[in-house]
Formats: C-alpha cells, sequence, structure tokens
C-alpha cells in the first residue's frame, strides 16, 4: 500500500516486545492509516514523489491507551472529592448522573478527548452512558475509543436503571453497526457491567453469553475496595471465582482496578487471558489500596494502565499513572527494582492493548493504527539530550518528561493534535461548553 506520510525523528520508541529505542528513524504511515514501516532511516523504503514529509525534532512513540475511564465525569470533576468509593457513589455521583441529558454527556466526553489528546493519549476504554453521545464526541475530536455500555442495576439512576434493557441495546448497536466501525475503526463497541455488586449473576451471565457471542469485549469493576464485594466473596469465594462460574471469563474480558485479589484470583484471570486496568491515582485518592502489579506481571496477565473518571483521579493524564504505578509497586514491594522505566511505558503503550485484547494498536509495527504521539525535547527533562544511553533516555521520558512534553498527536495517521492545539475542534469553545453543562448537573 502506498506511503502517504513520512516522519523523521532522532529517535522513536515503537513499543514493541522488547521496547527498543531506534535511533535517526523512520515511521511511515500508508494510506489507510496503518504503520508501514517503523525503523532505521538507513533501511527505510524508497518513497514516492508525493508522500508527505515531516521531520519531527524530538521522538515518536504510539499513542497511550487509558485501559479503564469514564471521561464524560470531566464534568464532576471536584465533587465529594474526599469521600471514600462507595459513599461518594451514592451520594455525589449517581444522583449527578441521573441529571444527565445526551448533550452533558457528549459536551463531557469532548473535554476528556482533549484532555487527553494533549497528554498523547490517543485511545481510551470507556464505560459510561449514552453512547451516541461519547462516539459523536469522540469523532468529532478525532480520538479513538472502546465504548463498554454501562449496565447497572440501581434504583439511584432513575431512567437508566434496569438491566435488561441496557444489555439489549448494546446487543442491537452492535448488531446494527458492527464491532468497529467509523474512519480508522475510531469505535469499538461493548459490555460494561459496572460490578458484581450492583448487577445479579443472571444479568452477568447474559452479559458474558451475548459478548462472546460478537466477540465484544465485557469490561467489569473488579475488587477495587476491600468491602464493596462481601457478599459476594461469602457466596462465591471472590468476584473472579463468580464470573469464572458464570462463563463471563470465557471471552474477552478487561477487569478494572483488580486491587484486592489473592493469589488464586490472579491465577484465576491469568488463565483465562483476562486484562487488568491499574488505576493508581484513583486508587490511592480514594485509599482502595495498591494492586499486586508485580505479581500480576510475574503471572503473565496483559496489564494497562487506567486513569479511571476525572471526578476520582483528578485527571486523564496516563503518564501521572505510568510513575504512580512504578513507584507504588517499588514502595509496596521495597524493591526498587519491581518494576523499571521500559515495563512501565510498556504498560500504558502494547500493555493496554492487550488488556483490551487489541493487537493493532500500543505499537508502532507494521499494521498497528498509525497512533502515534511527538515529544518534544525541548525541555529540562531531555536537558541532558538524546545522545545518551537507552537507559537513560527511557529514564527520563519516563520519570521525568510527562505530558508536557507532548506536542503532536495522529490517530489513524492524522494530525489531531498540533503544538498542543486540538486540530479538528476549538478547544476554548469545548471548555465553554462543558462548563455550561456541569452546571446543569449540579443542579
Amino acid at each position: 500500500m502506498p506511503i502517504a506520510l513520512r516522519l523523521y525523528a532522532p529517535l522513536a520508541l515503537p513499543c514493541d516486545a522488547t521496547c527498543s529505542v531506534v535511533r535517526d528513524a523512520v515511521v511511515d504511515i500508508d494510506t489507510s492509516g496503518r504503520v508501514a514501516f517503523c525503523g532505521v532511516r538507513s533501511q527505510a523504503p524508497k518513497t514516492a514523489t508525493d508522500t508527505v514529509i515531516r521531520h519531527c525534532t524530538g521522538m515518536l512513540l504510539p499513542g497511550l491507551i487509558n485501559a479503564h475511564a469514564h471521561s464524560p465525569m470531566t464534568l464532576l470533576r471536584g465533587m465529594g472529592g474526599d469521600l471514600p468509593l462507595l459513599r461518594w457513589l451514592r451520594e455525589v455521583v449517581w444522583p449527578a448522573e441521573s441529571r444527565l441529558r445526551p448533550s452533558d454527556v457528549r459536551a463531557g466526553m469532548e473535554l476528556g478527548c482533549v484532555e487527553m489528546l494533549r497528554a498523547g493519549v490517543t485511545t481510551s476504554a470507556e464505560m459510561y452512558f449514552s453512547g451516541e453521545s461519547v462516539v459523536e464526541a469522540t469523532l468529532a475530536v478525532g480520538s479513538r475509543v472502546l465504548f463498554t455500555s454501562a449496565v447497572i442495576d440501581m434504583p439511584d439512576l432513575g431512567d437508566l436503571g434496569g438491566w435488561e434493557r441496557m444489555v439489549d441495546e448494546t446487543s442491537r448497536w452492535i448488531d446494527a453497526d458492527g464491532l468497529r466501525f467509523g474512519p480508522g475503526e475510531r469505535i469499538e463497541l461493548g459490555y460494561g457491567p459496572h460490578s458484581a455488586y450492583t448487577l445479579p449473576p443472571e444479568a452477568l451471565r447474559s452479559i458474558g453469553e451475548q459478548a462472546q457471542q460478537r466477540g465484544a469485549l465485557v469490561q467489569t469493576h473488579v475488587a477495587e475496595t476491600a468491602g464493596e464485594d462481601s457478599r459476594q466473596r461469602e457466596q462465591y469465594g471472590s468476584v473472579p471465582k463468580l464470573l469464572d462460574k458464570l462463563g463471563v471469563l470465557d471471552g474477552r474480558v478487561l477487569a478494572a482496578h483488580g486491587v484486592h485479589l489473592s493469589d488464586e484470583d490472579i491465577a484465576i484471570l491469568s488463565g483465562r487471558g483476562v486484562g487488568v486496568a491499574h488505576c493508581p491515582g484513583s486508587n490511592a485518592k480514594l485509599a482502595s489500596g495498591t494492586a499486586r502489579t508485580v505479581d500480576m506481571l510475574a503471572s503473565g496477565m496483559p496489564l494497562g494502565l487506567g486513569t479511571d473518571g476525572p471526578s476520582s483521579n483528578d485527571d486523564l493524564d496516563l503518564w501521572e499513572e505510568v510513575q504512580l504505578a512504578g513507584m507504588l509497586a517499588r514502595l509496596s514491594t521495597g524493591d526498587s527494582t519491581a518494576i523499571s522505566a521500559r515495563c512501565a511505558l510498556l504498560a500504558a503503550t502494547r500493555g493496554g492493548a492487550a488488556a483490551l485484547h487489541r493487537d493493532d494498536i500500543g505499537s508502532l509495527e507494521p499494521g498497528c493504527y498509525a497512533d502515534i504521539v511527538h515529544m518534544d525535547v525541548d525541555n529540562p527533562a531531555f536537558a541532558t539530550g538524546l545522545d545518551v544511553a537507552d537507559e537513560q533516555v527511557l529514564s527520563n521520558l519516563v520519570w521525568a518528561a510527562g505530558s508536557r512534553c507532548v506536542r503532536d498527536v495522529w490517530v489513524a495517521g492524522e494530525e489531531v493534535l498540533r503544538e498542543r492545539e486540538p486540530t479538528r475542534v476549538d478547544r476554548h469553545r469545548v471548555q465553554r461548553v462543558a462548563g455550561t453543562a456541569a452546571e446543569h448537573v449540579r443542579g
């Protein structure tokens, strides 16, 4: 396939399995929006005369993957910020969400997409309501989303309640539009059962069956806090055991959080190929605990990183999660080598893709979608330059640089962020609209 765009850069991090460092790099993007080549300039193929050439001054890497988020909750940011999880949900979040209109969800999601692009996040796995509004917002900004329609059986949510209807609507949507659609397959649909403590077993079984029939992802909260699933643990041993008994784990499953997992739980999830979205920032703020990331990785479990909702984090900056994941793993194990810079970076890219059961995002390998981030190295974090050892480059990127170095972003080969500003929408307008929507939600 012809090469549409060639990017030159002093350095590229393809985020392949070994997290290799490519110097004097070339990344080629074909006309379908996928990576055609990523390697050293001397080995790059010849291009046609009409290929667009772009010289980048810093480094190129794959777009980060936010493996678990509720991004429309940008409208709820700061509300109930000092409450523990279950009180926060029942006293603040669910009452506020019952007032959400589709236009509010779209406004919150557009703001979330813009915020994520400015942090180099190109894909998010969302669990929320008003799916069409989430999809419209994502396409407007140009990001990529794996949207799992929230399924919850709670009277607090008023008209949103009724798990049977929620599941049927998701199944009909997938049957009508397909599992993936949109330019560059920017949209993927799935099922989002909130948790085992907000749904009866028959709902979880039904969701598992319908998702497997369609090859869809099931994203659900698992073992986020110590006390949330006491009834399930008393009856079934644990939520992973319950999900396994119901057959849910036979398909594509993403377990969000996974803070309070036993050795047996980890073995079950790993054996079933379940991905986990580790959300260290949210878990720390809500005092939920620290996930056993080192043990999860040792088990071979696909591990990604998530921000969770921007009202419990309180931002969508995945670079913060990269740093927190490494630091908390080291702190909890007492081992300063527990998670390296390479490991932390891969969790936000390649690991996130694996946790979502995707092999077409998360790296700059041929065939993957060209979701690319250009990091500017004209920054104190890179004062020593790029002409240093690979380990030092990776260390500076992970521990020092962060989102402030994100300059440009491409999704499926289309530039959607240029000089830190979105190309498809006006950021200031998005912020104003979101502010107006937030006033309505506050009531």
